[in-house]
């Protein structure tokens, strides 16, 4: 490990740049039946822990025909079958054990829209895809991915969905769950023509509109537009079709991923790849005048593309079970925010794509949030910028990287150490990290932190702190000996060391309205830092 190096972090409680929404606390997944597994309901509770803004839950798969069961890639609810006379039989059991899930654990379903259910599906072949580790996406477009044939009796499925989940659950709360349609039907998604999309979206909006008026829908989600000329040129026709027919749009949903890499012998991140994918799909909202005031949804937002690919097979996948994939969340985000300010257009949501895989070897290397019951690193990342709320203030660091140098170069030179902060009535939050793409131990920063314009007294301060050492389940589970059958107080002690770490709890002196702070952060650690007042 390399020498040390100073850096020097000024944040000034005084200077208001506007409020704090959290974008970051969306989440999906392409499984809904890991949904109502034992993981699956204590893995939401503790999304809903994250912050008081309750978590947005997206899956894919919640229409398409199936046993219920659970597989990498997979799911289905049966809600759609028909008789032997053609007519339509809706089958709500599957649906209700997910959807009761959400309600109980306090999150809002994002609603996705699809996918083709087996008698409604115009591909005579397979219906089923066949998935595997080493073949990914060889052969996943089945009757699955195909357009409804016939829109009349997909409109009825629709509207018939959304009345039951108002009655189920009550209209007045329904109606703030958000619809979108389908997922990127100019990649792996859809083997329609665009135009068969968006006459397929245009049925789905209005039923959900008929069904709940005041319900907000939208879509296309897309992939990412970096690079990729299918995923721009479907974005603009689909945009171009919503305002040539004005089909209800709510939001323009997009995504955009990393690209990891095997770099000599680590593991590099693409982080300005995301960045890209954000900047370019923004770019082509621009476009549009009469849609640019809408706000946006990133329906996926991660450091690549297939969360259902291990990194036992897939190595540039290494960095998830790790505190780099919690550093790296840190970073894209607080850059999101300000890709949406550059382009002048809200993001609403920014959803990670991982949840958990059940009957999985442990630490297996999917991009998931926890790993047979245990969370990992990357969800202390989330609970940090949980830990933020009421308006954003002013926070510089002498060792930041700017947004562009990211997105042109990533962040393969110096580290990005850098900080953001908020204040709300009880005291001042302050979240610092220290990024590079490389997933290298190479130094630590040390931290000054100088405070201006707090109130004046005694604090309290309790850091939160990850990194290896520190809110790393991952780290723990190697020095137990990597086992494969956790069980008992070893179980416990996991389970204990994937919740986020205090490092410290002290007293500020602030009686002058200002104060010091100082701590060592090494590469891939994220710290918390809370001043109650």
């Amino acid at each position: 490990m390399t020498a040390t190096y100073d850096v020097r972090i000024a944040v000034d409680a005084g200077v208001s740049r506007g409020a704090y929404r959290p974008l970051w606390n969306w989440f999906g997944y392409d499984e809904p039946n890991y949904t109502n597994t034992e993981n699956g309901k204590k893995l939401l509770n503790a999304l809903t822990e994250l912050s008081p803004e309750p978590p947005r839950i997206r899956t894919h798969n919640l229409l398409t025909s199936g046993d219920g069961k659970y597989s990498l890639k997979w799911g289905s609810t049966n809600a759609y079958s028909e008789d032997a006379n053609g007519n339509p039989v809706y089958d709500w059991t599957i649906m209700d054990q997910i959807f009761d899930a959400y309600v109980e654990a306090g999150n809002i379903p994002l609603i996705q829209v699809g996918f083709t259910p087996e008698a409604l599906s115009d591909d005579p072949g397979p219906y089923r895809h066949n998935w595997s580790l080493e073949d990914r996406y060889a052969s996943i477009m089945t009757g699955w991915a195909a357009p409804p044939n016939d829109l009349k009796k997909w409109g009825d499925l629709v509207h018939a969905w959304a009345r039951h989940l108002a009655d189920r659950y009550g209209e007045d709360k329904v109606v703030h769950w958000p619809w979108e349609v389908w997922n990127e039907p100019d990649g792996h998604y859809w083997k329609g023509t665009v135009r068969e999309f968006c006459d397929m979206y245009d049925v789905t909006a209005r039923a959900i509109k008929a069904a709940l008026p005041a319900a907000r829908v939208g879509g296309p989600h897309t992939c990412g537009a970096f690079n990729n000329p299918k995923a721009q040129a479907f974005l603009r026709e689909f945009l171009q079709y919503v305002v040539d027919n004005n089909s209800p749009i709510d939001f323009i949903a997009f995504h955009a991923k990393g690209n990891p890499v095997i770099w000599k012998d680590h593991v590099r991140m693409g982080l300005h790849k995301q960045l890209r994918d954000i900047e370019a799909n923004l770019a082509i909202v621009n476009e549009f005048p009469s849609l640019k005031n809408l706000p946006t949804v990133i329906g996926e937002s991660d450091p690549e593309g297939c969360a259902a690919c291990s990194a036992r097979v897939h190595p540039q996948n290494g960095y998830r079970n790790g505190p780099l994939y919690g550093a790296y969340v840190v970073e894209s985000m607080i850059r999101t925010y300000e890709l949406s300010k550059r382009a002048g257009i809200e993001i609403e949501g920014a959803v990670t794509w991982a949840f958990l895989f059940e009957d999985q070897p442990w630490y297996d290397g999917f991009r998931d949030l926890a790993t047979n019951g245990v969370d990992k690193a990357v969800l202390n990342g989330f609970r940090m910028l949980g830990k933020l709320k009421g308006e954003w203030i002013e926070a510089h660091s002498d060792h930041g990287v700017d947004i562009d140098t990211i997105m042109e170069h990533g962040v393969c030179d110096q580290p990005d150490v850098n900080a953001v902060a908020t204040r709300d009535e009880t005291g001042v939050s302050i979240l610092v990290w220290n990024y590079h793409d490389d997933d290298v131990e190479d130094g630590a920063a040390n931290v000054t932190l100088a405070l201006s314009n707090l109130s004046p007294g005694q604090h309290k301060l309790t850091h939160y702190r990850m990194d290896k050492d520190h809110s790393n389940s991952f780290g723990v589970w190697k020095a137990m000996g990597s086992p494969q059958s956790v069980i008992g107080e070893d179980f416990k002690k996991l389970e204990a060391s994937g919740r986020l770490a205090v490092l410290e709890t002290g007293t500020v002196d602030a009686s002058s309205g200002a104060a010091t702070l100082a701590t060592s952060l090494p590469r891939q650690g994220v710290s918390l830092l809370r001043i109650d007042y």
